[in-house]
């Protein structure tokens, strides 16, 4: 296959590409356990996993489902705050048994709040970056 071909049906793809589901898991090991959490997230969405409901209603209209989907862009986004609940989650499992005092459980909690906070502008700024990229390839 050509790159030029290639290129464009990647760039066809990217374009249509809708995320439905985020998922995001955190564990925390510790001396008296181990903690697990996991969420997952539907945006606004039509499940359309009906291949384990045979007699499911097979109707969902497409423009139904992209309509109620995520771009790429957004998907990012909200993994970002996905992680960011499942790890403050995570670490208040863990004080709630008392492994760790409320001061370190808002330690942690403020530093994973940065960390995301700083994950999500580096997300958005790459896709901003990408977004002017692209538009001065395409101009000439």
């Amino acid at each position: 296959m050509n790159t030029d071909r290639l290129q464009t049906i990647v760039s066809r793809v990217k374009k249509n590409l809708r995320v439905t589901k985020v998922v995001a898991t955190r564990s925390v090991k510790t001396q008296r356990g181990d903690f697990f959490v996991g969420f997952s997230a539907a945006y606004d969405s039509v499940q359309d996993d009906q291949g384990a409901f045979p007699d499911a209603d097979l109707t969902v209209d497409t423009d139904e489902t992209l309509d109620s989907a995520m771009t790429v862009e957004e998907a990012r986004v909200a993994h970002v705050l996905l992680s960011m609940e499942a790890s403050i989650s995570a670490w208040r499992a863990v004080h709630a048994e008392g492994i760790i005092s409320e001061k370190e459980f808002n330690d942690r909690k403020a530093a994973i709040k940065r960390s995301h906070a700083a994950a999500l502008s580096t997300v958005l700024n790459n896709n901003a970056s990408q977004a002017v990229n692209g538009a001065s390839e395409n101009v000439g």
